[in-house]
């Protein structure tokens, strides 16, 4: 199995409202696209300073559902027209987990 994780600066004008927009797409995702065995993500608690404002991790079936994840025209409309126009910086990693037992 594979994770991915993306973590989120958002642009200082960003408001939560936009941030509802992009929770409301990544909703959706993975019911269209399939490989997804978990799909998980939100906002940051504000309680350290200097964190991320917005956490994704995703866990799939192995690499070819990634790379299907990441090409998927869904998740390339959402990485389009919601969070890249509001992303200041975004960091990401991919590593192979155990699967759940």
């Amino acid at each position: 199995m594979v994770r991915h994780v993306a973590l989120f600066h958002w642009k200082p004008e960003t408001s939560a409202a936009d941030v509802s927009r992009v929770e409301e797409a990544l909703h959706q995702l993975p019911t269209k696209i399939a490989g997804i065995q978990s799909y998980r993500f939100g906002r940051d608690l504000g309680i350290q300073h200097d964190n991320a404002d917005f956490a994704l991790v995703a866990d799939f079936v192995d690499e070819e559902a990634l790379e299907t994840y990441a090409n998927h025209p869904d998740h390339q409309a959402v990485l389009t027209r919601l969070i890249r126009p509001i992303t200041e910086q975004r960091v990401a990693i991919q590593y192979v987990i155990d699967s759940p037992s």
